[in-house]
Order: structure tokens, then sequence, then C-alpha cells
């Protein structure tokens, strides 16, 4: 398996950042509830304190939304 560290750690924590704000938007059954829980815990893995989730989170906003609130 692949050690990811650095820059493609960070790319990674961004994307499933993005990715969970993405599907949480999308209504309806469309919403892929089962991978967002395991992109959550994913992401819960990978970043070790609630600081640093909230900076992926905003980024995460930014990405999706380009609106950082």
């Amino acid at each position: 398996m692949a050690e990811i560290t650095g820059r493609e750690l960070h790319l990674v924590k961004k994307a499933l950042a993005i990715a969970v704000l993405a599907i949480e938007r999308q209504p309806g059954p469309f919403q892929s509830h089962s991978d967002m829980q395991d992109m959550k815990g994913l992401l819960d893995l990978l970043v070790p304190g609630d600081t640093e989730l909230v900076f992926y989170a905003r980024a995460a906003r930014i990405a999706v939304t380009g609106n950082p609130d």
C-alpha cells in the first residue's frame, strides 16, 4: 500500500472534505449517504484535530460554494 504524506496527504484530505460537502448538498435519492459516512470516517482518521478539520471544512465550502462562510 502506498504511503501518502506531505502535499499528497493535504490533497486527499481536501478532496474528502469537498466530496462530503458536495454529497451533503445533493438532495433526495441521489445522495450517497453511505459513501458520505465512509468519507467522513476516513477524514476523521486522517485529520488529527478539530482545528485542522475546521480548516478543511472551510476550504471545501470555498471550493463548492465560492463562499468561506
